[in-house]
């Protein structure tokens, strides 16, 4: 059968979840962005006019004390660690080129743990491009919700996601950085960047299921992490508190990142295994 054409404002990828007769509307964000994407799909926007409750990985106006704070507890080096001063001058030297190419101050950067500050490399890469994380689809939905006086609902925090960060074994903390910044200084970031923002701002369900079968695929410490950790187990927990809201209220929208959707293990088929019944509409 084949898949119907897409919509010119379809976005990212949108399911239709029902249990009980209660209705949720999945929709898969990215978490940077452009003006001409919005207004998103008036299919979402119809479903949040009408819902009780806009569900988030986490809430983009969360307090800037808050954020600070999960940063300084989860994301930062302790005092005094040598870190980045210990490694070999050439990777110094690398480091320092693409902090200066991304825009990124190096006297906060380098107070970053490995992990995050990999993370913001590959931010920057988008950055580079034009795209504006104050324009994702999470916090522009988020407006939305809250000009129409609806419940915003954040599904974790920003430092449970930043603790996950530790999880990994120190060297592979650094095997992920230095992937990271062989990565960008290939082009292959930068092409994914485009790949990625095309595939979703397009809804290409095609292309978007292919990413998610390659981010699979990938045997790097950090490919692997990324699925295991960072998609896959918070996977876990999204759905359960996604079916605990499917449960309680009869009408909700929830918007998480795209990734989340797409591939084994996703939310949606978690939550297909617990009885639900999942419509993916894009």
């Amino acid at each position: 059968m084949a898949t119907p054409a897409a919509h010119a404002t379809d976005r990212g990828a949108l399911f239709r979840l029902t249990l009980d007769g209660h209705v949720m509307h999945l929709f898969g964000t990215l978490h940077v962005g452009l003006p001409e994407f919005y207004p998103l799909d008036e299919r979402l926007m119809g479903a949040l006019a009408t819902s009780s409750t806009l569900a988030l990985e986490i809430d983009p106006a969360q307090p800037r004390a808050d954020l600070q704070d999960a940063l300084r507890t989860y994301g930062l080096l302790a005092p005094g660690n040598p870190a980045y001063d210990s490694l070999p001058p050439r990777q110094q030297q690398r480091l320092d080129r693409l902090l200066q190419q991304g825009g990124l101050d190096a006297s906060s950067m380098l107070t970053f743990k490995p992990v995050l500050l990999a993370t913001m490399l590959a931010l920057a890469e988008y950055t580079r491009q034009g795209y504006r994380s104050d324009l994702s689809s999470d916090a522009w939905l988020a407006r939305q919700a809250r000009g129409r006086h609806i419940r915003v609902l954040a599904l974790e925090s920003l430092g449970g996601q930043l603790a996950l960060l530790d999880r990994l074994p120190v060297p592979d903390r650094w095997r992920f950085l230095e992937e990271m910044m062989d990565t960008i200084e290939s082009g292959a970031q930068h092409a994914e960047a485009q790949e990625v923002v095309r595939a979703w701002s397009t809804a290409d369900r095609g292309a978007l299921d292919r990413m998610a079968a390659q981010c699979e695929a990938d045997r790097s410490v950090s490919g692997q992490f990324v699925t295991r950790v960072l998609l896959k187990e918070r996977n876990v927990g999204l759905a359960a508190h996604l079916l605990q809201l499917l449960r309680s209220e009869d009408r909700t929208v929830a918007a998480i990142g795209v990734m989340h959707l797409l591939g084994t293990g996703s939310v949606p088929d978690l939550l297909a295994r617990s009885g639900v019944s999942v419509e993916r509409i894009y």
